[in-house]
């Protein structure tokens, strides 16, 4: 496989982005050495989280993909293949954690998951839940269930209004069919694991998650009889489509700054890219999916666009740099965010 040519999108931004209190306020490696912090640096590798495509259901305006309906870019079964080789090659990934898009919509889906759950593996499934009634997709709840997969799905609110508002008319109704279907199933009562994912629909930092996650299992069990196991709360991403749809508004600089405001340097040490590795359609290797969208490759590359065709043995990544730019600020403002919630 070729090597994709880095892109300078992330540094531009960095370039681009002045908030109030000084030019390198934007910084984030700045940042750190003010408060005295070292860049950070990986660990051994626990998660590997495959994007299998942008191909998706929904085109929902937060998302940091630009996911949609329209979209070509898919895993295919050579590169799926090669995940799987890398599985069996490195028994201290625990973790599959399948992304996309839709990551149901790729053709070869059920074969990768099929393939990490024989090899002993934990495998995540980030659902959006209304690709259950996409058509011929009625099989999915079914193979959840039989493949023991871990289910994350996204709600982005517990109130109808809000969740149009992000992901359009009609997703409320249908999210809210999916979670009883799943409930039926097991998930997210004790028997099959079920999180939900919440993120603001604006330009805000996510609440207290404890706090919202009570707030949820009140509003969505009394309302519809919706059980669940946990609550994560994710920022929107400053990338892609979400700062696209900032720059409409007029209000990038001003969510650039809440960010970097509420710079929080106790989520440092937990910061997901130190233990997972990101991998993109085309097997480009990344410190983690939003590095992967602003193709800002592997820190430990230093600057190359490596594939998971070039890499054998991911221990070798423990202790190699990790690529930071300014949208970093969104996973380590407030109580930060992470593909795992909440991190301080």
């Amino acid at each position: 496989m070729t090597p994709l040519p880095p892109r300078r999108e992330a540094a531009s931004l960095e370039a681009s982005f002045t908030p109030d209190g000084g030019a390198d306020v934007a910084d984030f490696a700045a940042t750190l050495a003010r408060h005295r912090l070292a860049p950070p640096q990986r660990r051994a590798p626990a998660t590997l989280q495959v994007n299998v495509g942008r191909l998706c259901n929904q085109a929902c305006h937060h998302c940091h993909v630009d996911a949609g309906p329209g979209r070509k870019e898919i895993l295919t079964r050579a590169t799926a293949a090669r995940v799987i080789e890398l599985i069996a090659a490195n028994p201290a990934l625990r973790t599959i954690d399948l992304t996309g898009g839709a990551p149901e919509l790729n053709p070869h889906f059920r074969w990768l998951v099929e393939s990490a759950r024989a090899a002993g593996r934990e495998v995540i499934v980030r659902c959006n839940l209304t690709v259950i009634f996409a058509p011929a997709m009625a099989w999915l709840p079914e193979f959840y269930r039989d493949a023991g997969v871990k289910l994350i799905c996204s709600l982005p609110c517990y109130s109808a209004e809000n969740v149009e508002k992000q992901r359009g008319p009609g997703v409320f109704d249908q999210s809210i069919a999916a979670l009883r279907m799943l409930n039926r199933l097991g998930f997210g009562v004790g028997r099959l694991p079920l999180e939900l994912v919440y993120n603001p629909v604006g330009p805000t930092l996510p609440p207290a998650q404890e706090e919202l996650e009570r707030r949820y299992r009140e509003e969505l069990g009394s309302a519809f009889g919706v059980s669940f196991d946990r609550l994560l709360t994710l920022a929107n991403m400053p990338i892609r489509r979400f700062a696209r749809e900032l720059e409409r508004l007029g209000r990038h600089a001003e969510y650039m700054s809440l960010l970097v405001n509420h710079f929080n340097p106790r989520t440092v040490d937990a910061l997901m890219c130190r233990t997972l590795v990101s991998v993109g359609w085309d097997g480009g290797l990344y410190d983690c999916d939003f590095n992967q969208m602003l193709s800002l490759p592997l820190g430990a590359a230093g600057g190359r666009a490596l594939t998971i065709f070039d890499l054998d043995d991911f221990a070798t990544l423990d202790g190699a740099p990790i690529a930071t730019g300014p949208h970093c600020f969104g996973c380590a403002a407030g109580a930060g965010s992470s593909c795992g919630g909440a991190l301080a």
